[in-house]
């Protein structure tokens, strides 16, 4: 039972069709933004997903070539990817500092994007690995070797362990289209709409071990329409997405 967020970043859901009353799960996100105090291969194959593409290398102050052609100082970000790449693109279109991209799937569009952009790229497939954490921590050993010194999940499916959080410790957050604590899990929107709520919001968060248990850093409540389907509401909560991710990062690599 979705009984709407409990502490955390403060958000109470109204259920939609009724005003909020005793004994009723009642829940709104706050219509500013909400926010919580607190600042996962190929590689070492040669193929054609895990060639260098002249990314940048180097510690976390070298001097970094941006995705968007600038140069310019700041820490390196790594990207964790597993599909379309939408929020990869929106980080490459916004001039961050990114050293390279890494998905735990092969060939997807997130990483033609990259591979476009000039970053380096690779590919993690669990099946190459004995264990999951040996997979993390190849992955991470192979973000280091370029430089990262900061980490964003933009579309990652896999959970992360420590043998990755450990090497990027309170330096990896993640993005995702609902309410947290509220809406964990892989289908946030579907959820949402399940539950009748009014609103869904899009939320930067901390990553750690759980299901998007990290600490909220910052949520933009994104209203639910009638006659919102899953595609609908996702096309709205993805556009305010692509603006907040970067802006966001922007203000943790500084």
């Amino acid at each position: 039972a979705r009984s709407g967020p409990s502490g955390g970043a403060g958000a109470r859901l109204r259920r939609a069709g009724g005003d909020a009353g005793e004994g009723r799960a009642s829940s709104r996100v706050s219509r500013a933004a909400l926010s919580a105090s607190g600042r996962r291969a190929q590689y070492e194959n040669t193929g054609p997903e895990s060639t260098a593409r002249s990314g940048p290398s180097g510690g976390a102050g070298a001097r970094l070539r941006r995705a968007g052609g600038d140069a310019g100082e700041g820490r390196a970000i790594g990207v964790l990817v597993s599909g379309e790449g939408t929020n990869l693109q929106a980080l490459i279109d916004a001039g961050l500092p990114i050293a390279a991209v890494a998905s735990n799937r092969a060939g997807v569009r997130a990483l033609e994007r990259a591979r476009a952009a000039g970053i380096a790229t690779a590919a993690f497939s669990l099946d190459d690995y004995p264990a999951r954490d040996a997979r993390d921590a190849a992955m991470a050993g192979w973000f280091e070797q370029h430089g990262v010194d900061f980490v964003v999940c933009a579309g990652y499916m896999h959970l992360l362990t420590p043998a990755f959080l450990d090497r990027f410790e309170r330096r990896v957050v993640n993005t995702h289209s609902a309410p947290l604590p509220a809406f964990p899990g892989a289908h946030p929107i579907e959820d949402v709409l399940d539950a009748g709520v009014l609103e869904t919001a899009a939320t930067v968060h901390y990553v750690d071990e759980g299901v998007d248990t990290g600490a909220v850093i910052r949520a933009e409540a994104v209203p639910v329409l009638p006659g919102d389907t899953p595609d609908t509401l996702r096309a709205r909560v993805q556009a305010v997405e692509h603006r907040l991710l970067p802006e966001v990062v922007k203000e943790l690599i500084v």
